[in-house]
């Protein structure tokens, strides 16, 4: 069965808002759609009498775009060996 989660599982949206949406800019995300991408996850179930509001979404997208920063790095840092030698090459 799979695990379920709501509106104040903040890491468990943001991690599938990003493998749902992969090609999507958080920060270019109007609100009132974040919602309707949120609710419309296969995993989202909202709490009974639990609202959502805008402290809650500016979360999930923060919490988003900073997903897609680290990502950024780690593939940029990828592209590194991670080799230095001790005495470089004069």
């Amino acid at each position: 069965m799979p695990m379920t989660f709501g509106w104040t599982d903040i890491e468990d949206i943001v991690l599938a808002l990003d493998e749902a949406h992969p090609q999507m800019d958080p920060l270019a995300v109007r609100f009132t759609e974040l919602r309707k991408m949120v609710e419309a996850l296969e995993d989202f179930q909202p709490e009974p009498g639990h609202n959502v509001n805008e402290q809650i979404l500016e979360a999930i997208q923060a919490g988003w775009h900073e997903e897609r920063q680290e990502q950024a790095a780690l593939d940029r840092d990828e592209g590194e060996s991670g080799y230095e030698p001790n005495q470089p090459f004069r």
